[in-house]
């Protein structure tokens, strides 16, 4: 469905788009990095407003939102393009697709609300390819899922630009953002963009009181070195210790199928790291059969929360969300 966009700017012949930190300079007839934000005689059209892709009904656990209202469910919504372009990408096939030749569906944001609701889900999560790029519709549906009492939630690569998170700001509950990497040298290699947008929206929306938990994906030889993840352990830390932080476990796809996946050791090393920052939430994921997805207390390291892949098997929190066992606060929205 196409749609007059929102936060661009009208230049001489062309358009400033200002949905992310790409700010593309749009010429007549063309459209920007992402393909969905086109020049048509001097008006800039989002092309894909409601335009979804991908729908399903997900744990909350597979954004991945440990402490976000663990157990509950999310209605899922994902569109079509993205303003990186990551060799490695799960979802290349709707985040680098042609608007024009995949199949998407109309889901207006009323229509968006009642299936959250008929599904019993507590939130919706804009996901699977970058939200940004539909803004104007998230924008729209999370202003409307306000109102009806569910909560909002972004899986995101952080590259919006301060004008879109300043908007979206007051509608937004949780975000879950992938910090690719700790080096500019990462992000203007693999994912054409640049590293510090990432950080300052990472430090905006924890100062804005979003929910945030961070994912790092640790490719060998690209992210895992010892200089990288301090650099980045370190970060978080002085964000917040109570930001609950994801490291998971590569796997050759896409166009990266000759880098190994990574090895346990390095994710176990990249955690223990973390620690002993002083960050309270670390997990290990994409490791089947082990306990890295389990959340502890970190005072007395009690067994709080167990988790099977997305499910839970058992909660021991109690309702003051303090651990049964030396009372410590857990940080967690229930």
């Amino acid at each position: 469905m196409k749609k007059e966009a929102i936060l661009y700017e009208k230049l001489d012949g062309v358009l400033n788009c200002q949905i992310c930190n790409r700010r593309c300079i749009v010429s007549n007839g063309k459209t920007g990095f992402c393909g969905m934000r086109r020049n048509e005689e001097g008006v800039m059209y989002t092309l894909n407003y409601a335009a979804a892709s991908s729908v399903a009904v997900d744990p909350i656990e597979k954004k991945p939102l440990f402490h976000f209202y663990p157990g509950s469910l999310s209605l899922s919504l994902g569109s079509v393009g993205c303003n990186f372009r990551c060799p490695y990408c799960q979802n290349w096939t709707i985040s680098q697709a042609d608007l024009e030749k995949i199949g998407t569906r109309d889901i207006p944001p009323e229509e968006a609300m009642k299936m959250a609701q008929d599904n019993l889900c507590q939130s919706i999560s804009w996901t699977y390819n970058e939200p940004t790029m539909w803004f104007e519709y998230t924008y729209d549906s999370a202003k409307l899922a306000q109102k009806d009492n569910l909560k909002t939630v972004y899986v995101t690569n952080g590259y919006m630009s301060e004008e879109s998170l300043d908007l979206i700001s007051p509608y937004l509950d949780a975000a879950n953002v992938d910090l690719k990497g700790m080096s500019d040298k990462f992000y203007q290699e693999l994912c054409q963009a640049r590293l510090e947008p990432v950080l300052e929206n990472i430090r905006t929306m924890h100062d804005n009181g979003i929910h945030i938990e961070i994912t790092n994906l640790v490719i060998p030889g690209y992210n895992d070195s010892e200089e990288d993840l301090n650099a980045l352990v370190k970060f978080i830390a002085d964000v917040g210790v109570e930001i609950p932080l994801h490291f998971t476990r590569f796997y050759p796809h896409y166009h990266m199928k000759q880098v190994p996946p990574t090895p346990v050791a390095t994710l176990e090393k990249a955690q223990k790291m973390a620690m002993d920052a002083g960050i309270k939430y670390v997990y290990v994921g994409n490791v089947p059969g082990s306990d890295g997805e389990n959340t502890r207390c970190p005072e007395c390291q009690e067994l709080l929360i167990n988790r099977d892949g997305f499910s839970i098997r058992a909660n021991n929190l109690k309702k003051d969300k303090k651990c049964p066992i030396c009372g410590e606060k857990i940080d967690i929205v229930v």
